[in-house]
């Protein structure tokens, strides 16, 4: 079947589901396979279940009309994504980065949504079958788009900018992420240009951070440029220092009329996230008040930044995602919070390679230039550590010892990659 007509049946049927398990009635199916899956087994499941085509891309001895067999069913899906893509001439904002991504994102969202109709990827549906996913998502009201593309590799971004086809692009940073996948830092770096490659050769628009020079000289050549960061560019503003409390508070100095935003977003790290939410509103014609509304009410979720107040105790739950990047920011701004029993509990980082020892290694140095009232370490990357620090291989053993703890009036960062899961601690 020519994808034409294909996109025939997605404008009758505009839900698709790549999951067999959650088909509903009027849903395309995609089989895809993966190392540990193969949903062409499941094509007469979903037709049973309600789906009125299964795309697949082997044979299942199945005689249904209802079923289209094609070379790749995944390269079929991306393929439609790409054709629904071209029906839209909205803004298509695609953001990318070591750190950040998820929650600029959500912030984007709010604030776009405010005066406009806008669909963003939703949780982390930013892969390869989470992109397409996404961009099928987007129904014909939509007048913005907001795409979150994560990477471990080279050239995967410059993949999905061929259906996303971006008109603007932000890149939040460069960190060390990924570092197996990407060939170290300036892997990174040219895994992530991609998407300002794209701009670049389609005359897109680029967000650039002024306070991050490798971005400035990345972008260099992209012919619409703008800028926001605590230093010179359009958008100018800083975090409110002296605050006593947790969560972030941010004043804008050049840009905008707005004088003060009041988030609940724990950490100064999160100051990139809010000014680039803020130039992209105004760039967009949001107002003022509705920007400072949007941002004054985001409620961070899925243990991103998260605040929870719990037998007397303070816990910042910071679990999605770790690398040496990011744990320094998060580690550096809890030690400049308020607050006397500060208690440490981070799992290990992942995909570092070769660097993997180094990194854990300057984790454990980082650490130790504060006083901490307890230091908890999760994983088996963990070794050589002082006599002072308490070490799990697994984390079901530190949620056992946090539970023999019973703190009281502590301040604790939960924190660690997504594979560690150390949100289980507080269970």
């Amino acid at each position: 079947m020519e994808i034409n007509e294909l996109y025939q049946h997605f404008k009758k049927h505009p839900s698709v589901q790549t999951d067999s398990r959650k088909i509903k009635k009027g849903d395309l199916f995609f089989a895809l396979k993966g190392p540990n899956f193969n949903g062409n087994k499941y094509a007469q499941q979903a037709l049973d279940d309600g789906a009125v085509l299964c795309i697949v891309d082997e044979e299942t001895g199945l005689h249904d009309s209802r079923i289209i067999k094609v070379n790749d069913s995944l390269e079929t899906l991306q393929a439609l994504a790409k054709k629904h893509r071209e029906q839209f001439s909205i803004p298509f904002i695609a953001i990318t980065g070591s750190n950040g991504k998820t929650t600029t994102k959500e912030l984007v969202h709010a604030v776009l949504s405010m005066k406009y109709i806008t669909y963003t990827t939703i949780g982390n549906l930013n892969n390869h079958i989470g992109i397409p996913l996404t961009i099928l998502s987007v129904k014909p009201d939509a007048e913005m788009a907001v795409i979150e593309m994560g990477a471990n590799h080279q050239h995967e971004i410059e993949g999905y900018c061929k259906y996303a086809l971006p008109t603007h692009g932000l890149i939040t940073n460069c960190g060390k992420a990924h570092l197996e996948g990407f060939g170290g830092e300036e892997g990174v770096k040219k895994g992530k240009g991609e998407l300002f490659d794209y701009l670049r050769n389609n005359n897109g628009t680029a967000f650039i951070l002024n306070d991050y020079g490798y971005l400035s000289e990345m972008s260099k050549g992209i012919s619409n440029i703008i800028t926001y960061g605590t230093i010179d560019a359009d958008l100018n503003g800083e975090a409110i220092k002296e605050s006593g409390s947790e969560f972030l508070r941010v004043k804008i100095g050049k840009g905008v009329t707005i004088n003060e935003i009041n988030t609940q977003l724990v950490g100064g790290y999160n100051l990139p996230n809010v000014l680039a939410a803020v130039c992209i509103g105004k760039t967009f014609g949001v107002d003022d008040e509705q920007i400072i509304a949007a941002l004054e009410n985001y409620i961070p979720s899925n243990s991103r930044s998260q605040l929870i107040e719990k037998d007397s105790n303070r816990i910042i739950l910071d679990a999605y995602n770790a690398n040496p990047s990011s744990m320094k920011a998060a580690i550096e701004n809890f030690a400049n919070m308020p607050g006397n029993k500060k208690v440490l509990m981070l799992g290990g980082m992942m995909e570092l390679g070769d660097e993997s020892m180094t990194e854990h290694e300057n984790l454990v140095k980082l650490i130790n230039q504060n006083q901490w009232h307890k230091v908890v370490l999760v994983g088996k990357d963990y070794k050589d550590l002082p006599v002072s620090f308490i070490h799990f291989y697994d984390v079901s053993d530190a949620r056992n010892w946090f539970r023999e703890q019973h703190f009281m009036d502590a301040l604790i960062l939960v924190k660690g990659s997504r594979s560690m899961q150390m949100e289980k601690v507080l269970e």
